[in-house]
């Protein structure tokens, strides 16, 4: 059904045309997310080696960011459902350029430690913010170009934006900061969002929808299972990408990062040829599958007596873990009016910051108390778990549920 709230399904464009329409707001994300890549791999060197500050304080600058995004998905979901994504993009992008703003500071305030520090700390909370609008704002401005029928392949390829922005940016990161140091490093993280923003600002927007927005609480009532679902998936993403090169030292195994690197392959190359199976099958079936192939690639990965089915068990767990999250994120935002779909994307992405910080430390504690194979094979029953919460997903939808 459709509600009078909802755009006219004229409004949506046929399915040729979907990819044009998206390009540009994935471009949005590459560049906004990039300022989260590059500094990545250099901020840790630059407050132990230069500010002279140990492990914790290292981890409390990297984290920061990743909590205040967590903190703020409700606020900035709601934000989104009442001004409409462009708003919140443009939000996010100036915050994104804010951050290397503040890491020029660092740099200029480099012989006062703890003034330093501060700066850092400041654009830490800055790019945290940035993450929730970029994100959710273009979810919701894809949304009104597209149509919610399309969902799935939308977050699909936002996300392979995201991806692209952490993997490349980091080493871009280093090579940046090799030539000219943290200025130059806070220098680019300052001009590609803020490219990104000057073209977002000439892009049109889309109205947000009218009618009354519902409670963050109910929203999370009515999305906690796919949550769940989602978060089930990252556990092993998590155990993968903490782990592995610690797995592979312990069995005296080399070159642990090529598991990553045909994990990134299994993970991209589906999304390129399949993004469409959550809108198309359903998200919960395709969810079912999905971990049932990412727990046979961790169940591989602890069993693996070589390198060779470690890197096989790798793959797995790429093409596994690929398509999770927009078959999770179907499922979720289906359960929800239309007013209150950038709610219950910030809701749900909240269980995947959540299951990434709180994979490792518990993993951790099971490793130092026998092995890192015995990680993966946790991993893999969590993801098992999780088929039976998409199982229970496929046949229960709320009544709130609006239909396309």
């Amino acid at each position: 059904m459709r509600t009078a709230t909802q755009p006219a399904a004229a409004a949506t464009p046929a399915a040729g045309s979907i990819l044009p329409a998206l390009l540009p707001l994935a471009l949005f994300v590459l560049l906004g997310f990039l300022a989260v890549g590059l500094p990545l791999a250099v901020l840790p060197g630059y407050v132990h080696g230069t500010l002279g500050y140990g492990n914790v304080m290292v981890g409390v600058v990297i984290g920061t960011q990743a909590l205040a995004a967590l903190l703020t998905r409700a606020s900035v979901g709601r934000y989104v459902d009442e001004r409409g994504g462009k708003r919140a993009t443009l939000i996010g992008l100036a915050l994104a350029a804010t951050s290397g703003a503040f890491y020029l500071l660092a740099h200029a305030l480099a012989a006062m430690p703890v003034a330093s520090l501060a700066a850092l700390l400041l654009g830490r909370v800055a790019l945290g913010l940035s993450d929730s609008f970029v994100i959710t704002g273009c979810f919701a401005w894809g949304m009104g170009r597209i149509g919610a029928q399309n969902a799935g392949r939308m977050m699909a390829i936002f996300g392979m934006a995201m991806f692209a922005a952490m993997t490349l940016g980091a080493p871009l990161g280093v090579a940046v900061q090799a030539q000219g140091g943290l200025s130059l490093l806070a220098a680019a993280v300052i001009a590609l969002p803020a490219l990104a923003l000057f073209a977002a600002s000439q892009l049109a927007g889309t109205p947000a929808i009218a009618g009354k927005r519902l409670p963050f609480s109910q929203v999370l009532g009515l999305i906690w299972l796919p949550g769940l679902g989602l978060a089930s998936g990252v556990a092993g993403f998590a155990v993968l990408a903490t782990f592995i090169t610690l797995l592979f030292a312990q069995r005296g195994w080399g070159n642990a990062a090529f598991a990553l690197t045909l994990f990134g392959i299994g993970y991209i190359g589906l999304r390129l040829f399949l993004a469409h199976l959550p809108d198309k099958l359903g998200g919960a079936r395709v969810a079912m599958v999905s971990l049932l192939v990412e727990a046979a690639g961790l169940a591989l990965i602890w069993q693996a007596p070589t390198a060779q089915l470690a890197f096989a068990g790798a793959v797995l767990v790429g093409l596994g873990f690929s398509l999770v999250f927009p078959s999770f994120g179907v499922e979720a935002i289906r359960r929800v009016p239309p007013q209150s779909r950038s709610a219950a994307l910030g809701a749900y992405a909240a269980f995947f910051d959540l299951a990434f910080a709180v994979t490792g430390p518990l993993a951790g504690l099971v490793a130092g108390s026998a092995s890192y194979g015995v990680v993966y094979a946790l991993a893999g029953a969590v993801a098992m778990l999780g088929t039976a919460l998409a199982w229970r997903l496929a046949g229960k939808v709320p009544a709130l549920s609006v239909h396309h």
